[in-house]
């Protein structure tokens, strides 16, 4: 633990958006990761493109991509950002067994672009689990982090 302060509580305790006014734009960007995890046949009927919603990773990664560009509107406190890329990758992991989704935003502003990662990751391990849930529904979403993010004045961080 360091001994920084919470950024979004004002003087009195209470939820305050942080002031990013007077920082300067930097070039910014941030990865996360998540999986889900489910049964060998599961992974087979996505991988083989044969689940009764459809394309599976195609909608997931859509649906991150989408999820990212909203952030501000699904964390009270987030910043409305505009992005310079937002890539979501989705790959199997057979020994899991499970699919791995990365998530990179990039911007160049003034607050850093982390939780518009995760939210990219978040729903599309959600996505996936919900195209997936008719034949699976004991999978599990887990590991959800950053994996690294570069920028701004706290400079660059990796996990």
């Amino acid at each position: 633990m360091t001994d920084k302060a919470l950024t979004h509580l004002a003087g009195d305790g209470t939820a305050a958006m942080v002031d990013v006014g007077d920082k300067a734009e930097t070039a910014r960007e941030a990865r996360a990761e998540g999986l889900v995890i489910m049964a060998a046949e599961t992974l087979e009927l996505i991988l083989d493109a044969k689940a009764k919603k459809g394309d599976v990773v195609g909608v997931a990664r859509i649906a991150g991509i989408m999820a990212a560009k909203r952030t501000s509107d699904l964390i009270p406190l987030c910043h409305p950002l505009m992005l310079d890329k937002v890539s979501v990758e989705i790959e199997p992991e057979p020994a899991l067994p499970g699919l791995r989704i990365t998530a990179t935003a990039k911007l160049t502003g003034r607050t850093g672009v982390e939780m518009e990662a995760l939210t990219a990751v978040s729903v599309a391990c959600l996505t996936i689990y919900d195209m997936a849930k008719a034949v699976d529904r004991s999978m599990t979403i887990t590991g959800i982090r950053v994996l690294a993010k570069s920028g701004g004045r706290s400079g660059d961080w990796s996990a």
